[in-house]
């Protein structure tokens, strides 16, 4: 490979996040190649965000939010999931392997799991390859970065720079 594949997560704030914040607060080691991205739910994600991910050259991208019945806004993991699984099937149907996308459920407290899930999916990818899509790294990490920026402000609620171009997620 020549260059490490990039793997962009989509976290819900109250689960998700707090259990990446967890694995890095105890300090355990999982692939450094993992960009999170903070969502209020995980009931927000969109398939075009997946896609867009994709499409600007993330290798992988893991949808991770709160327990099954445990969502703090009630359905919102369920309709992430139903999302995630046809964004799986455009995955196939333009000839990326659909195993490049993954959810999970997840306490707060799971900082373990979520360390195990960011090295499966990392040893996923060894097996998978680079996205046909992906451009070189720095290409890649800036487009990641710039998703990150627009999805803060949107989080923060900066009205004064919503995201309503082309560039946006």
């Amino acid at each position: 490979m020549d260059r490490e594949p990039m793997i962009l997560a989509f976290c819900c704030h109250y689960c998700a996040y707090a259990a990446a914040d967890l694995a890095g607060s105890m300090r355990l080691s999982y692939s450094a190649n993992v960009r999170i991205l903070r969502l209020p739910c995980t009931g927000k994600i969109e398939v075009n965000y997946i896609m867009k991910a994709f499409e600007r050259g993330v290798d992988a991208v893991i949808v991770a939010g709160c327990l099954e019945d445990g969502c703090h806004f009630l359905e919102g993991n369920l309709r992430a999931r139903r999302r995630v699984e046809r964004a799986q099937q455009l995955l196939e149907e333009i000839g990326l392997n659909s195993d490049r996308l993954k959810m999970f459920n997840l306490s707060s407290a799971e900082g373990p799991r979520f360390a195990e899930i960011v090295n499966e999916m990392n040893e996923r990818l060894l097996k998978l390859g680079l996205s046909p899509l992906g451009k070189n790294r720095k290409t890649v990490e800036s487009n990641v970065d710039e998703m990150a920026r627009q999805a803060e402000k949107i989080l923060t609620g900066d009205k004064n720079d919503r995201c309503r171009s082309e560039k946006c997620m």
